[in-house]
């Protein structure tokens, strides 16, 4: 056992009861544990602040050097805090405590000399820091340099826990170890100009200057993304060379039959890309991982629908599965229509699906005739059996689990090669880590005559133009959707609820037809709704957001979204692709209150600028965190960064994929002494094993 793997409660200062804390708050057991738990950010202690400088509402932690002039106890029992007057010959301040009230009266007297480092804030009309750190006068000096800010629970604060106990953690355990066992080969420290272990994890910790620390972080970043691309490269190349699939050796009848006579609309340049990449993949003799990404409206059912004929062709049936009975239905009625006259057959499995229907569906799937079943997570039970499936196709495929996904791949000997597809744009550095073991294709064009959305940002004083905007598209004959955040009235939340917004709807158009939909209906309520909107004998649709992804009416040319502040980049932008579907000008109004934060407030006018879905993304990555994308991290990567962060390293993460290819080229079984390293740490790291070639 190394030092590393000594148990925290050994630690001076740390003790049993403490290291249970930590245990339990942080998930912090051993020495690594602690050295690995590094500051989100850092504050410059060389530098003493005036109170009279105090200015603003967002003022940083800062620090101050003075004198406590009085101290008083406020309540009583779990009521009682401390107050104390701290005064620099500037200004006064208060200085306060609501936790360990007495014992901190006991620390500290007044006429003594303390640096008070804490966030200021502004409080019935006087300065004030609450439960600061404070060093006593010996410490003045030794508190210079820059201070790691790390991420604590409230429990921990309340039990005496500060950064400072953290970095001093970290120090005595650094002190105690002066060599480290490296984590990475020679060659890629000396090749990337590495620091060495230890110096990075002592600056990281305790920063000399920010050169020092940049490095530090560099080097930590780095060794992070380098093997979280060694352990999935290594998954895809094993996936790729052992995992047989069916040759698809033919484009045959049903390709050029459909491709030369039934085809709706000409294919984009980036359609026939796709096409050819999968034909390739499905040529190749191994089983096809690929993941389809194509902005809303891109046509990626045409291709699913044209590849899926390449399985026919070749003796073989196809299944597309979708997470919801809407989409699946729409997914059933335009590829049923495209192959009719084909003589394709195309049938829809749902959980509504009649028993007389299913034993047809049941009957055709075993002798063949069947071509293409359609369906939701029915498709998956183990009732349905199919004769030859060679193709899958997953649509909107982070909706469903992994072990939902992974049935499929049981219905015949051999695995069938599998499409995944997402209209949620992927951003590039997650497209290299969450499926990084995926060959990606990407429709990046949008089909002629697709007029762009035009999104228009409104505040509440605004509502009665847009009102009288929305009444003129009604009376043109076109649709519109209202979408809210809530279902009900949330007293603390001052939000547009949906049965609110549906009666307010509904008395001011009151000539029109107004359905409503969210997901807490029952299923058959839901399509009824969802029906009558469809079928144009309902003008208007109130909604949550069920809506986002399978809704297809192309008569619909306007979006209403209210609190549109409350909504994600992307799920804005998949609430947006559900207009824009037909010939007409579209329009997406986005509703919020005038007073809203400057980052909130450039999050929408971004939504208003572009219609590209991949810039969005990657913005939306930027401001929310990767952990925030939705759907796109429930796949989940091998195993935690606690340093690097995919919504800016993307620089460190292309730097580290390419260094895991070059180890992989020159060594794929990493069987070489000198990369005898990297196999102890990918074991250790992976303490749960993922199956790649599971498209999980």
């Amino acid at each position: 056992m190394t030092i590393a793997d000594c148990d925290i409660k050994f630690l001076r200062g740390i003790g049993p009861k403490r290291a249970e804390l930590l245990d339990k708050n942080l998930g912090i057991k051993t020495y690594r544990d602690m050295l690995y738990h590094f500051p989100t950010h850092y504050v410059d202690r060389t530098t003493i602040r005036h109170i009279s400088e105090f200015t603003g509402d967002d003022m940083p932690a800062v620090q101050v050097r003075g004198r406590f002039v009085s101290f008083n106890m406020i309540g009583e029992g779990a009521k009682m805090r401390l107050v104390a007057l701290f005064t620099d010959k500037t200004g006064t301040m208060e200085v306060v405590w609501f936790q360990r009230a007495k014992a901190m009266r006991e620390l500290y007297r007044t006429h003594t000399d303390y640096t008070v480092f804490g966030k200021p804030t502004f409080f019935n009309g006087r300065w004030s820091m609450v439960h600061p750190e404070i060093d006593p006068p010996g410490a003045l000096l030794a508190r210079s340099g820059f201070r790691g800010v790390y991420p604590l629970t409230e429990q921990l604060r309340n039990r005496g826990f500060s950064s400072r106990t953290f970095a001093g953690a970290a120090a005595e355990i650094l002190a105690g170890a002066q060599t480290l066992p490296e984590t990475l080969p020679p060659y890629i420290i000396e090749k990337y100009r590495l620091l060495d272990l230890r110096t990075a994890l002592c600056a990281i910790h305790n920063p000399a200057t920010m050169d020092i620390l940049d490095k530090a972080r560099f080097r930590l970043k780095f060794e992070e993304l380098f093997y979280l691309q060694l352990d999935i490269q290594r998954y895809a190349r094993r996936r790729s060379s052992s995992t047989q699939g069916f040759r698809f050796g033919r484009v045959g009848e049903f390709f050029n039959n459909f491709y030369n006579q039934f085809l709706p609309f000409p294919l984009t340049g980036a359609q026939k890309r796709v096409i050819r990449e999968i034909r390739a993949d499905m040529g190749a003799g191994r089983q096809m991982n690929r993941l389809l990404q194509g902005d809303v409206g891109s046509g990626k059912t045409l291709v699913a629908l044209m590849t899926m004929l390449i399985a026919l062709d070749n003796g073989f049936q196809a299944c597309l599965m979708a997470p919801t009975e809407i989409l699946a239905t729409q997914h059933y009625e335009t590829i049923r229509e495209l192959v009719a006259p084909m003589g394709v057959n195309v049938r829809l499995l749902t959980g509504s699906t009649r028993k007389k229907e299913r034993d047809i569906i049941d009957s055709q799937l075993r002798d063949g005739t069947l071509h293409i079943l359609i369906g939701t997570h029915a498709v998956i039970e183990d009732r349905v059996r199919f004769r030859n499936l060679g193709y899958v196709v997953i649509d909107e495929q982070h909706r469903f689990g992994v072990a939902q996904r992974a049935r499929l791949w049981t219905k015949n000997t051999l695995a069938p090669h599998v499409l995944v597809m997402t209209a949620t744009p992927i951003p590039r550095t997650l497209a290299m880590t969450v499926y990084g073991d995926l060959d990606v294709s990407v429709i990046d064009e949008l089909p002629p005559g697709r007029k762009p959305v035009q999104t228009l940002l409104r505040y509440d004083e605004n509502r009665l133009l847009t009102y009288q905007g929305i009444a003129r598209q009604l009376k043109m004959g076109r649709q519109v959707y209202i979408v809210y955040p809530l279902i009900k009235e949330n007293e603390k939340l001052d939000l547009q609820s949906l049965e609110e917004g549906y009666e307010n709807i509904r008395e001011i158009y009151r000539d029109y037809r107004v359905a409503y939909v969210h997901g807490k209906l029952r299923p058959e309520e839901k399509d009824y709704q969802m029906s009558i909107f469809a079928s144009g004998e309902a003008q208007i649709l109130v909604s949550t957001t069920v809506i986002e992804v399978g809704v297809n009416v192309p008569n619909a040319t306007t979006m209403l979204i209210e609190n549109a502040e409350r909504f994600g980049l992307s799920q804005l932008h998949q609430l947006r692709g559900r207009v824009g579907r037909g010939e007409g000008q579209s329009y997406c109004i986005l509703m919020t209150k005038r007073k809203i934060t400057g980052d909130t407030r450039k999050r929408l006018e971004l939504m208003t600028s572009t219609t590209n879905g991949f810039e969005i993304a990657e913005a939306d990555m930027r401001m929310r965190g990767p952990g925030d994308i939705e759907g796109t991290m429930q796949s989940g990567i091998p195993f935690d960064l606690h340093i690097a962060n995919l919504a800016t390293d993307g620089q460190i993460v292309q730097l580290a994929r390419d260094a895991a290819c070059d180890v992989l080229d020159a060594d794929p079984d990493l069987a070489s002494p000198v990369n005898a390293v990297l196999v102890r740490q990918l074991s250790q790291l992976n303490s749960r094993i993922r199956d790649w070639s599971k498209i999980s």
